[in-house]
């Protein structure tokens, strides 16, 4: 009865009912405008430099279309002409690239035992930067981001360029609607709405992404996967993650918590390593930075012969990623079995993603990339070992050009990849 009489007194009220025939059209037209805006500014990001008649032809587009469309972007300051292509009969064709010096772009990388802030401009290009030991203490590391965050802002004024946004990723797994952390194993935050209390802080429109899911957009829009429709984008550094990029768009799954891949359980000995999430067992806690750490601790502690504690003592410092690096570097066995051990354990991990996703290429970045040439051999091996070999013979294993600073470029990219899509936005702001 209440349902009836809801429906009657909607009947009763037909403009609630139905929206007027001409703004709909209006709307509708708008939206197709901004959508034909959005592959026209990516078509020029992609492969520039390119004319508006190679425009027209590679979007489909009629000539006139595009002529609008390139006025209208160029209004927007999005994109620039720069130069003329003389190849071929006729008259030399104006050609069009985006304009990098449009306005600069804040990306922050929350890690676990660091923070990083960068200015960029609009295709990534660092301009300031600033990384700094981090405490996991919430209100400390916050307070220091934003710290930085402000020093980043001084130098964007400094040099006159207005800022378009703010990007921020983090480890663990992310409300992409409200732009909140629901957790982070390693770091052990729950619910904090990092969103929120930086646009407030700011001013600016604020996008939080996990880490390893905002280096694969960086991965696509400014990286070796430009071209690539299918790859799976690896962060390895203190825990791993992973950015699934399938049929040419970043997969997130039913709540955007995809790729946590670090926490499968691969490891079947009786006795399992307890991982920060609770578990054990967890891929991660065999094939991240901590584990490397402990290969070799466990080494020198049966008195193996190393030159890392004569270079621990010559440099006062503690065991360290960067420190095993050397002693491997100049040829240490022991740094070089850690590094081969956790790289086999690493393959592993790749291999079950292989054969499940059947990728184009996997793409590793992040902190424990900065040991790539003495972990990739055993990757490799341990990949093509355990993969099927129909499967791992067509799928490469490469680094992030972007190397450690892979998910600061996400977040950066977070906002490229948003004005791309929607680039009137601009004009707001």
């Amino acid at each position: 009865m209440l349902f009836q009489s809801y429906i009657i007194s909607l009947v009763g009220c037909p403009n609630i009912l139905s929206i007027p025939m001409e703004l709909k059209t209006t709307a509708d037209q708008a939206l197709m405008r901004e959508m034909n805006l959005s592959l026209v500014l990516r078509r020029i990001h992609n492969e520039a430099p390119l004319s508006r008649a190679q425009i027209a032809v590679e979007t489909g587009l009629n000539k006139s279309t595009v002529s609008s469309l390139v006025e209208e972007l160029m209004a927007l300051d999005l994109i620039r002409e720069t130069g003329q292509n003389s190849v071929g009969a006729g008259r030399p064709a104006t050609l069009l690239e985006i304009n990098r010096h449009v306005g600069g772009i804040l990306g922050i990388e929350l890690g676990v035992d660091f923070v990083a802030v960068a200015l960029t401009d609009f295709l990534g290009k660092i301009l300031w930067r600033k990384n700094a030991s981090a405490d996991p203490a919430y209100e400390k590391t916050l307070n220091q981001l934003f710290h930085l965050t402000q020093e980043a802002i001084n130098a964007s004024r400094e040099m006159s360029l207005p800022l378009l946004g703010l990007g921020l990723a983090t480890p663990g797994t992310v409300d992409l609607n409200e732009g909140m952390l629901i957790f982070a194993p390693n770091l052990h935050w729950h619910n904090v709405p990092l969103r929120k209390v930086f646009a407030e802080r700011t001013g600016l429109k604020v996008f939080v992404e996990n880490d390893a899911n905002a280096a694969a957009v960086a991965e696509h829009l400014f990286g070796i996967a430009r071209q690539s429709t299918d790859y799976i984008f690896v962060f390895a550094g203190v825990g791993i993650g992973g950015g699934f990029f399938l049929n040419g768009e970043l997969y997130r799954g039913k709540n955007g918590y995809a790729g946590e891949i670090g926490h499968s359980p691969i490891m079947v000995e009786p006795i399992q390593a307890p991982c920060h999430c609770g578990n054990r067992g967890c891929w991660e806690t065999y094939a991240n930075q901590y584990s490397i750490i402990q290969r070799v601790q466990a080494r020198l502690d049966v008195k193996r012969s190393s030159i890392i504690p004569a270079l621990m003592a010559e440099q006062n410092a503690p065991l360290s990623l960067p420190l095993i690096k050397q002693a491997a570097d100049a040829g240490d066995v022991e740094a070089l079995g850690s590094f081969s051990e956790a790289g086999s354990a690493l393959g592993q991990g790749l291999s079950t993603i292989i054969n499940f996703l059947n990728p184009e290429k996997i793409i590793l970045g992040g902190p424990l990339t900065i040991a790539a040439p003495h972990m990739l051999p055993s990757i490799s091996s341990a990949v093509t070992r355990h993969c099927l070999p129909e499967i791992g013979k067509k799928v490469s294993v490469e680094l992030s050009q972007f190397g450690p600073d892979a998910s600061l470029i996400g977040a950066v990219a977070l906002v490229v990849d948003d004005i791309m899509s929607h680039p009137t936005q601009i004009e707001r702001r």
